[in-house]
């Protein structure tokens, strides 16, 4: 009897289900460290963190000239300077001990602190000194102009940082700023990489007639550290049923990966062999066979006790494509953040050539950049997903949407960039 074909789902529908079926609270609660402020760029916070005191803690000049009161400056202009009494000057890193009066500046550095009475800072440029104790100024300003309020950078209680969040370099910045310089954050996932075929050989061998390297364990290796992931490679696994089975409880049991990636596990070959143990490791098993995506539609993603297993296609071009899908946003979840796409690998560009596509289906088309005056043109690169070559020259890819028929040259499309 002829099998039914798979019933393929949309990305968004594999993004919703998967997320449906985990208990991400429960993976992430207990995989928790603390480490130093220094090493935590681009890590994700596993908790929220409060400003104990206000920043910068005093009022500070923003520019080198005179802290004044405001008031004494109303109406001056070059015509019709005003002047001021000189008595004495702000030294760096400490706090004065004495307050001015009306008609009275003190000479202040940027970053000095403010005295008592003062609220503004008349910058150097729009004075003149007289004598060694008068200076004579030409410009009005207004109240706490070219000073940071003691709590202009950030208030006492403030929540500032979200559990979730990705720490970026003015993040890492903000945490020495108050004084947080050891920090809680999530540890970053292993995710097991085993790579399937009788015909697949360990990189470092010499293929024989038929037979291929591993490119994919390496590629996907590559694409989880780029993730923010640790990748844990297992090596290759002949299509069967007993050793795929085995090798997967063996790196849940040694591991204690929080994810595995079956590389070539959505092929004709294996699919069933993948089907089969996928379905008896844990509930629910199987979710998604199937996804209505161009490279990548035989991709079969499961859960099984809490513990997302993907079968990826054997060929280079889908298996990266279809990691950028499903895998990255996961390994972000697992770190409790959420994933965000990242626009700013994004641009703009003129298609040079029509290209087709089937409505129901997205096409992730691969495309050479280049730039002319003052204009950015994408040009595709043809070529079976089954060569890893079309990605190396590729800058990046273009996504044809479900419900286009094609995209026409001319047109402007975005482009995400590698």
């Amino acid at each position: 009897m002829a099998k039914p074909l798979f019933k393929v789902n949309t990305s968004q529908e594999v993004i919703t289900m998967l997320k449906d079926h985990l208990n991400l609270k429960e993976i992430t609660q207990n995989n928790i460290e603390e480490v130093d402020v220094k090493i935590a760029l681009h890590r994700f916070l596993a908790e929220e963190i409060v400003v104990p005191a206000n920043l910068p803690g005093f009022n500070r000049s923003t520019m080198d000239g005179y802290a004044i009161r405001a008031e004494d400056s109303f109406g001056a202009t070059d015509s019709l300077p005003f002047y001021l009494k000189i008595i004495g000057e702000i030294k760096m890193g400490v706090r004065p001990e004495f307050k001015i009066n009306p008609g009275e500046a003190v000479k202040i550095s940027t970053g000095g602190m403010l005295p008592g009475g003062a609220n503004a800072v008349m910058m150097v440029e729009y004075t003149e000194q007289i004598d060694d104790t008068t200076i004579e100024a030409r410009r009005s300003i207004s109240p706490w102009e070219n000073v940071v309020r003691e709590d202009e950078d950030l208030k006492t209680g403030e929540i500032i940082l979200r559990k979730g969040h990705r720490l970026r370099p003015q993040g890492i910045g903000v945490l020495a700023g108050i004084g947080k310089t050891n920090i809680k954050i999530y540890r970053k996932p292993k995710i097991a990489i085993i790579s399937t075929g009788n015909e697949i050989i360990p990189a470092e061998g010499e293929p024989r007639i038929g037979q291929i390297r591993d490119i994919n364990s390496y590629t996907l290796g590559a694409c989880i550290e780029e993730a923010d992931g640790v990748p844990v490679y297992r090596g290759i696994i002949k299509d069967e049923v007993i050793l795929l089975e085995q090798e997967i409880k063996k790196t849940i049991k040694e591991d204690k990966v929080e994810a595995v990636i079956i590389s070539g596990g959505s092929s004709v070959g294996v699919r069933d062999v993948t089907l089969e143990v996928l379905n008896r490791l844990g509930r629910p098993g199987v979710l998604i066979h199937g996804v209505s995506v161009k490279p990548g539609k035989p991709t079969i993603v499961a859960v099984a006790d809490n513990r997302p297993i993907f079968g990826l296609p054997g060929h280079p071009v889908s298996a990266m494509i279809i990691f950028d899908l499903f895998v990255r946003p996961l390994i972000s979840w697992l770190q409790g953040g959420e994933y965000n796409y990242n626009s700013t690998k994004e641009i703009e560009a003129e298609l040079t050539c029509n290209m087709v596509s089937n409505s129901g289906r997205e096409d992730y088309v691969r495309v050479f950049v280049y730039k002319e005056g003052e204009k950015f043109y994408a040009e595709p690169i043809l070529g079976k997903s089954g060569l890893i070559s079309t990605m190396v020259r590729a800058s990046g890819l273009i996504k044809i949407g479900l419900n286009i028929e094609g995209v026409e040259k001319g047109s402007k499309v975005r482009v995400r960039l590698f």
